[in-house]
């Protein structure tokens, strides 16, 4: 008997999903068919700063719920625009017919897009200016306007030769560090790496063989002098227990440093069109730190 009532709550349950499942993806195919065949929906904050740089406005129908948080850099008129999650019912509703994520972060939500007919785009990882201009070009041609791309890394490129010029003109060339909130730092193949070379600085923390992101370690912190810090997401970040190097006093050393330059978190929360930004900043700390030598 307790076998036959096992039988038949499989039976009853299995039915149940099959309807949940066929009135879900009916509702699908109704919101497809109301959805404008060029909209674009951002769900992180990586993926804001790409859209927002090759996007025209009308044609965005949501950014990600991180628009609102200190840490984002969206325009002013972006801020009245839907939130969008990384989950695929509340994406769903809002129906844009392309939905961009940040690397790593489309996974099951974006198959059940594309299951449902909808359009998903992953940025792919990058720490360099390279893999920036890739992902540039890669959205361009997924938002259906390739060529809107050119304009935006013509217009890198030629703020990267002029970063160049400044460095060449230099007469000296400063030990920069990266130092994260959570009293970790940044070596070779970062893109905090990729802004410093890209100023005319060189990377201290790679210098000493570090690779990628580091660990907090207050010994490699004690050993480290530098030229110039550089700090991000401490007052425009993420509270976290990790953070570590606002409260540390083995970091205070460093953080109290006269040439300390903190970056708005919004231009680097990945390697994005951004990073420019980042990198003429650093520039601008190098050459107020020449005048004193």
């Amino acid at each position: 008997m307790s076998s036959d009532i096992t039988h038949r709550v499989a039976a009853f349950m299995s039915a149940c999903a099959s309807i949940t499942a066929s009135l879900a993806l009916a509702g699908f195919a109704q919101a497809q068919e109301a959805a404008p065949s060029t909209s674009v929906a951002s769900a992180s904050l990586c993926a804001d700063a790409y859209v927002l740089a090759l996007v025209d406005a009308d044609r965005i129908t949501a950014l990600s719920w991180q628009v609102d948080q200190p840490v984002s850099l969206a325009p002013a008129w972006s801020r009245s625009l839907p939130r969008a999650w990384p989950d695929a019912a509340r994406l769903l509703a809002l129906s844009p017919a392309l939905t961009v994520f940040a690397a790593g972060e489309g996974g099951r939500t974006a198959r059940l897009l594309e299951r449902a007919d909808y359009r998903a785009f992953e940025l792919a990882w990058t720490d360099d200016f390279a893999g920036v201009r890739d992902s540039l070009r890669s959205l361009a041609e997924a938002t259906g306007d390739a060529g809107r791309a050119d304009a935006v890394i013509d217009d890198l490129d030629q703020r990267l030769a002029a970063l160049a010029e400044r460095a060449a003109a230099r007469a000296h060339t400063p030990r920069i560090a990266y130092l994260s909130v959570s009293g970790g730092s940044a070596g070779v193949g970062t893109y905090v790496d990729a802004a410093i070379s890209a100023a005319g600085g060189i990377n201290a923390v790679a210098g000493q063989g570090a690779v990628g992101w580091t660990r907090s370690d207050p010994e490699f912190a004690l050993r480290l002098d530098v030229d110039i810090l550089l700090t991000s997401f401490f007052l425009d970040g993420y509270a976290s227990t990790y953070n570590r190097a606002s409260r540390h006093r083995v970091y205070r050393r460093l953080l109290d440093h006269p040439d300390r330059v903190d970056i708005p978190a919004g231009l680097w929360p990945c390697a994005g069109p951004g990073l420019i930004d980042a990198a003429e900043m650093i520039a601008d700390a190098i050459d107020a730190w020449e005048v004193g030598q």
